[in-house]
């Protein structure tokens, strides 16, 4: 109940913070040019820059405000308003373009004022954010250069709508106005020096080595981290944490990953992470002695969030990495309740930690389920992929007390959410870890 008290002060505060601008408005006579659709655009234009100064705020990985959710969900959050703000800005200018023409100008920067070229520059900025962010896979733009693209965007984009809304001062100019869009530019910038200096800086007295480099099959391999010169993280089983190799954590080089080790004992952290891209591609590369840091831990993906009699995890993959780490932890504390892994590969050498995984049987009451699309590579295999027919055989009958966590590829963790919710068990019971975070 407190997560949920908290998850809906904090929408409260982010739908206020963000319809201020719309309520100072209606708190003043309407100066100067009156009309519906000239307040609409305005109203709509200030609604848009609130929301695209919040974007910085829900990116920024504060854990108090990603707590109630999980930082995956508030980062597809982030992804969702940031189109729709665009939206709205777009809007704002089209509805001057039809009925309030004249307003805009020269389109000529070499004739128009500045901040009415600033405003122009600042919406294609956000057009390029949003189309690069929405396709960046299909333009195959790696990672780290988006990366470096989107923060550079997205803070030319708001600075060039501050100027434009300064140099404009339609409303802006009132008491009200004024005050807010002061504090609102003081907090962005005290927000960029914090993501941007400290936030860094703290990462940088806290470093870790890298001790071991395990090549497990699957393609995957494990890191095991150690801390140099602190006590490490506090991280519960399922979290992840962003991880920066061979590079410091001023620059744009890091990338989110489940933690895969028991969070019950050990100061050493493990990452097991499957080559699927150009970043991960390199980590057999690694060797031990390299130094690392990291940012975290994050998520609510977690069985230490919920109180269960039994527990079904869902993995697929490499989406075995937070699923370990539960199973681990368990072990570690001695947790004899009962658990049923439903394990998803293509083929028996696909399957990450899999002697890991028998010899946890011994240590913990658990049930392995692996489903194969070529089963008669390991005995006992289910054939082709999850399922609702699959689950249905293999889940106990008593279903609406289950807590069940799954991991894996989008694909994978719809039919599994969707098949659960049709077999009875409660959608506020079903917990899934979103991989697509970037």
């Amino acid at each position: 109940m407190k997560r949920v008290a908290l998850g809906l002060a904090w929408i409260a505060a982010y739908l206020l913070a963000i319809s201020t601008p719309m309520l100072l408005l209606l708190a003043y006579a309407t100066p100067g040019r009156a009309g519906f659709w000239w307040d609409f655009s305005m109203a709509i234009g200030f609604s848009a820059a609130a929301m695209l100064g919040l974007q910085f705020v829900l990116t920024a990985r504060f854990r108090r405000l990603s707590a109630p959710f999980g930082i995956d969900i508030v980062y597809y959050f982030h992804r969702y308003m940031a189109v729709f703000a665009f939206l709205l800005l777009l809007g704002h200018w089209l509805l001057l373009r039809l009925v309030y023409p004249e307003s805009l100008g020269a389109a000529d920067p070499r004739e128009a004022p500045l901040h009415l070229s600033a405003g122009r520059a600042a919406l294609l900025c956000f057009a390029l954010l949003v189309l690069s962010s929405i396709w960046r896979k299909q333009l195959r733009i790696a990672y780290e250069p988006w990366r470096l693209m989107h923060v550079l965007l997205s803070v030319a984009g708001l600075a060039l709508a501050v100027v434009h809304l300064q140099g404009v001062g339609n409303y802006s100019h009132l008491p009200g106005q004024a005050l807010f869009w002061q504090i609102f530019l003081v907090l962005w910038i005290a927000l960029i020096v914090y993501v941007r200096i400290i936030k860094p800086a703290r990462m940088l007295r806290r470093p870790y080595r890298v001790v071991q480099v395990r090549h497990e099959t699957g393609s995957a391999c494990t890191l095991v981290l150690q801390p140099q010169g602190h006590d490490g993280l506090r991280f519960a089983p399922g979290q992840f944490a962003w991880l920066t190799l061979r590079a410091s954590p001023f620059v744009f080089r890091e990338h989110p990953f489940s933690i895969a080790s028991s969070a019950a004992t050990s100061r050493q952290l493990e990452f097991t992470i499957k080559a699927l891209g150009d970043f991960t591609g390199t980590l057999p590369n690694i060797r031990a002695g390299e130094l690392a840091y990291l940012d975290g831990p994050y998520g609510a993906f977690s069985i230490d969030r919920v109180d269960a009699d039994a527990f079904v995890l869902i993995a697929g993959g490499v989406g075995i990495a937070p699923i370990a780490s539960m199973l681990r932890t368990m072990a570690e504390r001695g947790d004899r309740r009962p658990v049923l892994l439903v394990y998803a590969n293509r083929h028996r050498d696909g399957v990450i930690l899999r002697e890991e995984l028998e010899s946890l049987r011994a240590r913990l009451d658990l049930r392995i389920v692996h489903v194969l699309q070529e089963p008669q590579s390991l005995p006992g295999a289910e054939a082709g992929l999850i399922s609702r027919e699959l689950l249905a055989r293999v889940l106990p009958q008593q279903r609406k007390a289950l807590q069940c966590f799954v991991c894996g590829p989008t694909p994978m963790l719809r039919v599994a959410e969707q098949a659960l919710h049709a077999l009875g068990v409660p959608m506020r019971q079903v917990h899934s870890e979103i991989f697509d975070l970037v």
